[in-house]
């Protein structure tokens, strides 16, 4: 059967149409520069609509103390110092345009009864300043995005899968992939390329993605076009994913059901949290309470299903059915769990991977020329430990700087080479997997990948652990030498899990050698054999497959911000 090949050509092609990739579009369309967004999800189905909580900017409607230097200050000191102040800075000067930009897209956001944007206090930030709809948020923020996307024509293909960035002397010139229903071929032809396809969260057996995303598409995407990553070690497990039903186990409960009042208690009815941060309790950081819900499991509280149990159930039923909608119909849909009446039962979860392709703090450019990485696929601005709320003003603030800095690359081409080898390279690969007939099950190694991490590189890790988990891999990746890829009548997802097992492969290994690089307990990476911060190891760990794991130092933080930093505190942390 002749092989379809569709050929394509855009100023700037966009990788991931969730929040990131169609705020860079609309910065692109807005200024009149030729956009396309391809995704191979249904755009209103990508990631960003499950983010619930809300989204940070320091508008001070309710505390008008707040300041962007008090939210980079917080920040910083959440990231436990791993946090590029420069990239801080940046979105946390940002962010009230960001939240402009959505209202003025049309952004419902709750409001106080005069109008103000309504905030409020999210895990360790100092004052309120997490701006919010419902416990929809990501969901409105997708939704306004799709919106103004439509009202400026700009192109975009669902359900194509990008394959290979094409890459010729160091420069990118487009990107190729197939159709998931068809097996249509893409060449698409660009000046510069904008990388928005998330992180890699979803190589651990228990995680708050879909089977289908962030299989690690953006590490290896990058990888090839010959990009590093940075702090790929560096994934926050989020406290509180409900564990059944199986299909859905890690689906999350938003942290602003904690935010609300929710409590946690542990099988024998104790409120642990007292044990582990008795000034914050609930509203402690993420990494703290996802350590704390590991050990009291760990130690023999928890639950029979390997559970702690969060209660909201003593809130005023009002308050639940408008605060915290969504939470209360996930678990009357997963489990015809009345959350009113009845506590949920949840475990930590493989949530947000804080390292990511590395860029630049001023325009997310990366080593590779022409190409740029945004949101969870990028690095930078978490560190160690990711304030909720930042994730989605990131998307805002650099999907506009990014939009432009593709649009001004572009302008400044004189030239731009294009290598008829490198497409040829893209075109054997699809060709050679289809081709592909072994004994090897790619849905299975996709599963045994799942199941090395979480058993290796999980909430608390240590050396020989992790060097199990590398000899696990290296198992694995010789198996996959003789994988067979079947497509059928309905459609070409196995060769997209083949392609995505190749990405779970390159991140796991990227995060296992940076895990074993990383020999203290710092934010969200606990080593049980090294249950201390190593003031010496304060640097970005740097990854690629020629050179392994580098160390990088992180610039001094301005004095108008570090004067606002209390100390980095490691009391509470707690190791196995």
């Amino acid at each position: 059967m002749a092989v379809i090949e569709r050929r394509l050509a855009t100023t700037v092609l966009v990788i991931g149409t969730g929040g990131a990739g169609l705020r860079a579009a609309i910065e692109l369309a807005e200024s009149g520069v030729d956009v396309l967004a391809v995704g191979k999800r249904p755009k209103e189905d990508a990631h960003t609509a499950l983010a619930a909580g809300g989204i940070n900017a320091a508008l001070a409607t309710m505390d008008p103390e707040d300041s962007w230097q008090q939210h980079a200050a917080d920040t910083l000191k959440e990231s436990y110092l791993l946090a590029d102040p420069r990239t801080t800075q940046i979105v946390t000067q940002g962010a009230a345009r960001g939240i402009d930009d959505l209202e003025r897209y049309g952004m419902a956001f709750a409001r106080e009864g005069d109008g103000r944007i309504s905030q409020r206090f999210f895990g360790a930030h100092k004052f309120r300043r997490t701006a919010f709809a419902g416990d929809y948020t990501g969901l409105e923020i997708q939704r306004t995005l799709i919106r103004r996307a439509e009202q400026l024509d700009i192109p975009a293909l669902d359900g194509v899968y990008i394959t290979r960035l094409l890459v010729q002397d160091g420069a990118v010139f487009g990107a190729y992939g197939f159709d998931l229903t068809h097996g249509t071929r893409y060449l698409i032809h660009a000046d510069a390329v904008i990388l928005a396809a998330g992180g890699h969260t979803r190589i651990w057996r228990r995680t708050s993605s879909r089977r289908d995303e962030n299989t690690g598409d953006s590490f290896r995407l990058a990888v090839e076009a010959g990009a590093r990553l940075r702090d790929p070690e560096l994934v926050q497990f989020h406290p509180s994913g409900i564990i059944e039903p199986e299909n859905a186990a890690g689906t999350l409960v938003s942290e602003a059901a904690r935010g609300e009042g929710g409590v946690l208690r542990n099988a024998l009815g104790e409120r642990f949290m007292t044990r582990y941060d008795p000034e914050r309790m609930e509203l402690s950081t993420r990494d703290r309470v996802a350590l704390a819900s590991y050990t009291e499991i760990k130690e023999g509280r928890g639950t029979p299903n390997g559970a702690v149990w969060l209660d909201v159930s003593h809130l005023p039923r009002q308050t639940i059915m408008t605060r915290l909608p969504r939470v209360y119909q996930t678990l009357l849909d997963l489990q015809m769990l009345d959350i009113t009446r009845e506590p949920i039962e949840i475990a930590p979860t493989a949530h947000y991977s804080m390292g990511g392709v590395w860029v630049r703090p001023e325009d997310h450019s990366t080593d590779v020329r022409g190409l740029y990485a945004i949101g969870e696929a990028s690095s930078g601005l978490h560190g160690a430990n990711r304030l909720g709320g930042n994730s989605l003003i990131e998307l805002l603030v650099f999907g506009r700087i990014t939009g432009q800095a593709a649009a001004a690359y572009s302008e400044a081409l004189t030239a731009q080479p294009r290598s008829a080898s490198a497409v040829a390279r893209a075109r054997a690969e699809i060709d050679d997997l289809l081709a592909a007939d072994g004994p090897e099950n790619v849905r299975a190694l996709q599963r045994a990948i799942r199941n090395t991490m979480t058993e290796h590189a999980g909430v608390v890790r240590d050396e020989e652990g992790l060097r199990a988990g590398l000899a696990e891999l290296t198992a694995i990746e010789k198996r996959m030498e003789d994988v067979g890829v079947h497509p059928d009548i309905a459609g070409y997802q196995d060769l997209a899990h083949a392609f995505d097992l190749k990405s779970a492969a390159l991140a796991a290994r990227a995060t296992l050698e940076a895990a074993l690089e990383r020999r203290e307990t710092r934010g969200c990476h606990n080593r049980s054999d090294y249950p201390t911060l190593d003031p010496a190891l304060q640097v970005n760990l740097v990854w690629s497959p020629t050179t392994g794991v580098t160390h990088e130092s992180i610039p001094p933080i301005p004095d108008e911000i570090s004067a606002l930093m209390e100390d980095v505190s490691t009391e509470g942390k707690l190791v196995e």
